[in-house]
């Protein structure tokens, strides 16, 4: 999937759904971290916070007591509209929800005390640029290894180029460091998820890009059905989350 199709598929999701998959029956084991308790936690009540990829904004909306302002951007016009419904019905009158591309960030300098990223891509430069001094950046990403079984049933991932596990958090540590960030620990997790049921794991597969263009493919539910007969367990059907997260200090 390149980067126009992978906007063009984001976009329809997003308004679609959101980035909202509270309604899929899925139990992990191993998840060391919620990242956006490890966000809140580390806001003071005075703050300005930054969610950059906010998506639907379901995550920011969860947080809302953690800061005096939050902002929530992403590119896609579909997620902000989205974004927007679900802050109309939260009521929340510290949010907003903006469309803007996270490699022009069009605030001023110094605005922000923290900045936030889950599972979307981020500059290292514009977060540098908009946070205060000594301000906080947090973010967690999807690793290379990320639904591995699935990405070898069907021979195709999201990550298409190859890499090895561990190269997108490598590259992202040198981008932080080059722009001036400091104090910056990585964390990983592996977790163990089980999805309920087939429909759970076709929404997952539907609304995500793990596998590029599911469904287009008229072999990909033939492959499914293998892939989850031999993956059933009695916990559901198995596959694996690994995550890192990355927190700096500018």
């Amino acid at each position: 999937m390149n980067e126009l199709e992978y906007k063009h598929f984001y976009d329809r999701v997003g308004k679609l759904n959101g980035w909202d998959f509270s309604k899929v029956k899925c139990v992990a084991e191993g998840v060391l971290w919620d990242f956006y308790h490890e966000v809140s936690r580390r806001c003071r009540k005075s703050d300005f916070l930054l969610d950059i990829g906010t998506g639907g904004g379901e995550q920011l909306l969860s947080i809302t007591e953690a800061a005096l302002l939050l902002v929530g951007i992403d590119q896609s016009a579909g997620m902000i509209e989205t974004a927007n419904d679900n802050l109309a019905k939260a009521r929340k009158d510290n949010v907003r929800m903006l469309q803007m591309d996270a490699e022009r960030i069009d605030f001023p300098r110094g605005f922000f005390n923290v900045v936030s990223c889950r599972h979307s891509p981020f500059s290292a430069s514009e977060a540098a640029k908009v946070l205060t001094e000594d301000g906080l950046f947090l973010t967690q990403q999807v690793s290379e290894d990320d639904k591995i079984n699935l990405a070898q049933a069907f021979g195709r991932r999201q990550a298409d180029d190859g890499a090895n596990d561990g190269t997108l958090k490598n590259k992202y540590i040198s981008e932080l460091q080059e722009a001036g960030f400091r104090d910056i620990q990585s964390y990983d997790y592996d977790a163990v998820e089980y999805y309920e049921t087939y429909e759970d794991l076709i929404f997952l597969l539907k609304h995500t890009p793990i596998i590029p263009g599911f469904g287009q493919d008229e072999n990909d539910f033939a492959v499914l059905e293998q892939f989850i007969r031999d993956n059933q367990t009695s916990k559901g059907i198995r596959t694996n989350a690994k995550r890192f997260m990355i927190i700096a200090r500018k």
